[in-house]
């Protein structure tokens, strides 16, 4: 008897969640999604062994998610093709209803979705260079790639540097994506310091995904 293809259908799509269905996964994904990393690095950043990151690696390499290359003695890797960026944002979409810190910062009438900034919107004001472009990730995520013209400050290190900032022009603060908390959290501190600051939307590897330029 034939097998009904919208069985099989679900079941690629069993497969596809057995694959993320670990927090080392996703975790290894995020820092991936903001540049090509060695597996050396990579544990590093995650905390675990050299040998956990590469098993990890290779299941999310098996199921697409990953391609890797070889650089001397290193083994890098990047992101594997198709809308990755948006499965992860669609997960954390999903577990933000369950963030009280989110929920607190959004229901800020200072940090207001008002504030907000589309791709579309944040490009016109670019051309125009009427706006100071702000990166909060950290400095390590902003020099494997960033978008054009952005300053770096990470928004832990944002309070002491405000006088960085160009004075009477409107920021426009950006970091990991629409779930991100830095962003958030440099919006308000920037607001409460005078500062006329919106937040993009997107973060970094919505950007990248979308075809447009980058800096490295």
């Amino acid at each position: 008897m034939a097998t009904d293809p919208y069985i099989l259908q679900l079941s690629e799509l069993a497969d596809i969640a057995r694959t993320l269905g670990h927090a080392h996964r996703l975790l290894l994904l995020d820092h991936i999604a903001q540049g090509e990393r060695s597996v050396e690095r990579l544990a590093e950043l995650t905390q675990l062994s050299v040998a956990n990151t590469s098993q990890h690696l290779q299941h999310l390499r098996r199921g697409g998610f990953v391609e890797s290359r070889r650089d001397g003695k290193r083994v890098l890797y990047r992101l594997g093709g198709g809308p990755i960026e948006a499965i992860l944002a669609a997960l954390r979409g999903y577990a933000a209803h369950g963030q009280a810190e989110i929920r607190e910062l959004i229901a800020d009438p200072r940090n207001g979705e008002h504030t907000a900034i589309s791709r579309d919107e944040l490009l016109e004001l670019l051309r125009s260079g009427a706006v100071t472009l702000l990166d909060v990730r950290p400095a390590e995520e902003y020099a494997l790639g960033h978008l054009p013209g952005a300053l770096n400050v990470p928004t832990g290190e944002l309070a002491e540097r405000l006088a960085e900032l160009p004075p009477g022009q409107e920021v426009v603060a950006y970091c990991r994506g629409p779930y991100c908390i830095l962003s958030k959290t440099a919006e308000k501190l920037l607001t409460d310091n005078g500062f006329q600051v919106r937040r993009l939307v997107a973060g970094f590897p919505d950007w990248k995904a979308a075809g447009l330029a980058v800096e490295v």
